[in-house]
C-alpha cells in the first residue's frame, strides 16, 4: 500500500526513490506476501535514520507514526529485518542510489577514506593486554561526490588497504563523464586515468607528484594531461568539500561499520550513502523554498481630516445659546 498523498516530505521522497527506481512491488510471484518492497525499502532507510541496533529500532517501530503511513499489517521481528538487508543485493542499492542524483554534474570531487569496523574500544584493548592483537577490521572507502548539491555519486568499498586509483577507474567506468570536471588530490596523479576521463568527455584535475630530487628543476613530469595539471584553475579549492562529506558521514552516520563480512559492510554503507543523499535532498529543497518566500511588508498611516457638518453644528448650537441669555 503506498498513500496517494504523502504526510512529511521525507515520505515524498521514499515514493519517489520507489517508483523512480522501477522495483516491483514483490520479488516473488507466488507465496508469502506481507511486506512490499516499498515497506521494506522505506523501513531500511528509517532503520538507518535512527543510528540505532536493529532490536531497539524494532522496538520504538510499534510506537511510531511510520506503521500508518507504510500500511504495514504487522511489525517486522529482528531476523525479518536483518533478512531484508540480505534481499537487496549492490546492484540494486547503487540503482537506488542515483535516483536522487542531479540531471547534470558539472563539477565533482574524488577522494579515500577508511571506516572501523565493529564498535571496539582501542582504549580497553590496552587495558585488558590485546594490543597485540588485530585491530579493528579496516575499509577502505572511496568516494565520487557532486560539488554543488554535496551528493555522492558513486562509491567503492574494500576491506583491504589498496591504492585510490584502483577503485577509482571502477567508478569512473561506470559513470557518464561527459562535459564533467573533477577534482582530485596527489594521489590521483595518474596517466592513465586522465587518459580515462578524457575518453569519456570529462577532465581530471590533479596537482603533479614531487618529482625525484635528483631529477633536474626543468624536467617536466611524464605524460601529456598530467603536464597540463601544473597549472591548475581558480576553482580547484572546492576539492576540500569532500573532506566535509566526509566528515558529515563519519559524526551524523556512521561511528563505526557494525557488519562483520564484507559483502555485508558493502551494504550497510550504501544504505548509509542513500540516507545520506536524502539528507542532502531535504536540506537543498527546505533551502531554496526559503529563498523563494518573498516577505511583503505594507506601513499602514492613518490621517484624520475635521468633518465640516459637525463643526457646523456646535456652532449653531452656541449661537441659539447665546439669543437666550
Amino acid at each position: 500500500m503506498i498513500l496517494a498523498h504523502p504526510q512529511n516530505k521525507l515520505e515524498e521522497q521514499l515514493v519517489k526513490i520507489f517508483h523512480s527506481s522501477e522495483l516491483p512491488l514483490h520479488f516473488n510471484k507466488t507465496g508469502n506476501k506481507e511486506f512490499t518492497n516499498y515497506q521494506r525499502v522505506s523501513i531500511i532507510i528509517l532503520f538507518q535514520r535512527s543510528g540505532k541496533s536493529i532490536r531497539d529500532f524494532i522496538e520504538e517501530l510499534s510506537e511510531l507514526k511510520w506503521v500508518s503511513w507504510l500500511g504495514l499489517k504487522k511489525i517486522p521481528r529482528k531476523s525479518t529485518l536483518h533478512d531484508w538487508l540480505k534481499i537487496f543485493d549492490m546492484k540494486i542499492i547503487r540503482k537506488i542510489c542515483k535516483v536522487l542524483l542531479p540531471n547534470e554534474i558539472k563539477l565533482a570531487v574524488v577522494d579515500g577514506t577508511g571506516f572501523d569496523s565493529w564498535q571496539r574500544s582501542r582504549h580497553y584493548e590496552k587495558r585488558v593486554g590485546e594490543i597485540s592483537m588485530t585491530h579493528m577490521p579496516y575499509a577502505k572507502v572511496d568516494l565520487f561526490a557532486d560539488v554543488k548539491t554535496r551528493k555522492i555519486i558513486d562509491f567503492s568499498l574494500i576491506c583491504k588497504r589498496q591504492h585510490d586509483i584502483i577503485a577509482t577507474e571502477k567508478m569512473f567506468k561506470r559513470n557518464k563523464l561527459n562535459e564533467v570536471m573533477i577534482l582530485g588530490d596527489g594521489g590521483f596523479d595518474c596517466e592513465r586515468l586522465h587518459e580515462l576521463v578524457r575518453n569519456k568527455g570529462g577532465k581530471l584535475f590533479a596537482p603533479v607528484r614531487k618529482m625525484n630530487k635528483k631529477a633536474l628543476s626543468k624536467k617536466k613530469p611524464k605524460g601529456k594531461y598530467r603536464r597540463e595539471c601544473l597549472e591548475l584553475p581558480e576553482f580547484f579549492g572546492q576539492r576540500s568539500i569532500i573532506e566535509s562529506i566526509n566528515s558529515s558521514l563519519k559524526q551524523k552516520q556512521i561511528h563505526a561499520l557494525s557488519s562483520k563480512k564484507e559483502f555485508m559492510k558493502q551494504r550497510e554503507f550504501g544504505w548509509n550513502v542513500i540516507w545520506y543523499n536524502l539528507r542532502m535532498e531535504l536540506k537543498n529543497s527546505s533551502s531554496n523554498l526559503q529563498r523563494e518566500l518573498t516577505l511583503f511588508i505594507f506601513q499602514i498611516r492613518t490621517y484624520v481630516f475635521p468633518d465640516n457638518t459637525s463643526q457646523s453644528k456646535h456652532l449653531k448650537r452656541l449661537h441659539d445659546s447665546n439669543k437666550k441669555f
